[in-house]
């Protein structure tokens, strides 16, 4: 018996019948997965430098609770300094006030110089990066001012202005200024030529050339200089107030200083160190956003 042979009308004549299509959905993680991942990642970040703070508060204490120590151990700053603690919005009058409003006058003083510096510092830094002969001029100027110490500028200030207030607010506004400029002018000085020669391809008018060319392009730097700044402006307006006295976190700290109160001044520095640590993260958080991560962390 012999087999028909097959032939390719043959095999167009088979019947046929198409696979189903099934559709490959990703497989979605349990909640109680991504709560456990999240919750390892926070572990990684949080648990290691509570373990060193608390080592760190181990080593203070056994220290300190030592005959003839100078220093007071962190238990008895915690009772000397409890209702600063668990109070700090009293108000007396005068400079007797909780932590609260020192702290509260301190950063209105940062506020308003670190936003005149930002201000004039990404304007400077744009002229001195775009303008060869701007450069020449103001760089070597800059280089020669941003060497002397802020509080070097307070009496100079004081005879200026006659007042604490504006004196200190321009402290912060010189203290911080040239970092901004400084990374400015680096960062429109590295604009690639190819975002150049697009711009005068498209024929972009000057201010449309810096906000949608300058800007983007030296955003990085920009907020890297905003991020030095930043922490310059709260370690100058510190030194300042404990000069001109008033309201303020500096002062609070000169004046626990003549009244011998260590604890206070412990308690004080701690505060001061972490609204620093918050307004760097900010700056930092702000920088991630606007320039989509590409800013240095």
């Amino acid at each position: 018996m012999t087999m028909p042979a097959i032939s390719p009308d043959n095999v167009k004549m088979l019947p046929t019948t198409a696979a189903p299509v099934v559709a490959m959905r990703p497989k979605r993680a349990p909640r109680a997965d991504r709560f456990l991942k999240i919750a390892r990642a926070t572990a990684v970040r949080v648990i290691p430098p509570l373990i060193v703070l608390a080592l760190l508060m181990l080593f203070w204490e056994l220290v300190c609770r030592r005959a003839g120590s100078t220093l007071p151990p962190p238990s008895k700053v915690f009772k000397d300094t409890r209702e600063l603690i668990f109070d700090p919005f009293f108000d007396h009058g005068g400079i007797d006030k909780g932590l609260f409003w020192h702290l509260s006058a301190s950063l209105q003083r940062v506020a308003y110089g670190y936003s005149l510096a930002a201000i004039a510092g990404i304007a400077l830094g744009t002229l001195v990066g775009q303008s060869v002969w701007a450069m020449r001029g103001l760089d070597p100027l800059f280089q020669v001012l941003r060497t002397i110490p802020p509080l070097a500028w307070l009496p100079l200030a004081l005879a200026a202005f006659r007042d604490g207030q504006p004196s200190a607010i321009f402290v912060i506004f010189i203290t911080s200024i040239w970092p901004i400029i400084i990374n400015t002018a680096v960062g429109i000085r590295n604009i690639p030529q190819d975002y150049r020669n697009v711009a005068a391809v498209v024929q972009l008018n000057p201010l449309e050339f810096f906000w949608k060319i300058m800007l983007p392009s030296a955003a990085p730097y920009i907020f890297t200089g905003l991020r030095i700044g930043v922490g310059l402006s709260w370690l100058a307006i510190i030194a300042a107030e404990m000069l001109i006295g008033g309201v303020g976190i500096g002062f609070f700290i000169w004046d626990a200083w003549n009244s011998s109160h260590i604890s206070e001044i412990i308690l004080a520095l701690f505060y001061v160190g972490i609204i620093g640590f918050v307004l760097d993260r900010a700056i930092a958080g702000l920088g991630y956003l606007v320039t989509h991560g590409t800013s240095a962390n």
